[in-house]
């Protein structure tokens, strides 16, 4: 039984560890690799490896190539908008069925916390630090969907948002205006959740959603004309 502990918490943190290179954007969009050559790099045995690519695969970052070992997911702007649609469904999903936005209280630290990853994500995404706003982000969103009380949404919210930033990353890194780029209004959220303003809440997820459908047009529209092809951002965003 411990071994089967030690095991499943080494593979929980080679998951977390890829997740975050992939999210740092250095393991890029297209790049192959086996699960030998990351055993390698992490010191480790196979077995945990082999598993925590599995669950990266099965969360959506990774495709499993037939005996060649696994290759980072590339995605395309018409799957970001579906991501970014389906996340706004649960999201607005949840207020319809919950207009009054009557969620467990619980602990009154919670949204203390909610604030303070809010006030977090706020800081970073205005100073355009990439890294630290996507630690910040996907801490603040799980912290609000758990006081949905039901995981199985929270799973769901958790791994959109995953994907949402793995094909934002790679567009977003480097570009000089990334203050004006990201989405900076978690405390405004924040205090609405804590007011129970369903009104508010709803009008701030919308903007939430309007902005990555903006964003993402945008800097496909500029990518066309760089490259000499078609626009495709435009339409449907």
């Amino acid at each position: 039984m411990v071994g089967v502990i030690r095991r499943s918490t080494l593979r929980e943190q080679l998951a977390d560890a890829l997740r975050e290179e992939i999210l740092a954007g250095r393991l890029a969009p297209g790049r192959e690799f086996t699960v030998r050559q990351i055993a390698e790099q992490y010191g480790v045995s196979a077995t945990p490896v082999r598993e925590a690519l599995l669950d990266l695969a099965a969360q959506g970052l990774l495709h499993a190539e037939q005996h060649r070992g696994f290759r980072i997911r590339e995605y395309t702007l018409t799957d970001f908008r579906h991501m970014v649609q389906a996340r706004s469904l649960v999201n607005e999903g949840v207020l319809l069925y919950n207009p009054a936005l009557r969620l467990p209280r619980g602990d009154p630290a919670a949204f203390t916390s909610i604030r303070r990853r809010a006030a977090a994500a706020h800081q970073a995404a205005a100073a355009g630090d990439l890294d630290v706003l996507i630690g910040y982000d996907l801490r603040f969103w799980r912290e609000v969907t758990a006081l949905i009380g039901n995981p199985y949404i929270g799973e769901f919210l958790d791994r959109l948002r995953i994907q949402c930033w793995a094909y934002a990353v790679p567009r977003l890194r480097g570009r000089p205006d990334l203050p004006r780029l990201l989405w900076a209004r978690h405390p405004e959220l924040a205090e609405a959740l804590g007011e129970r303003d369903a009104g508010a809440a709803a009008a701030l997820l919308r903007d939430f959603r309007d902005h990555a459908l903006t964003l993402a047009a945008e800097i496909d529209r500029e990518a066309a004309e760089a490259a000499g092809r078609p626009d495709t951002g435009a339409a449907g965003a």
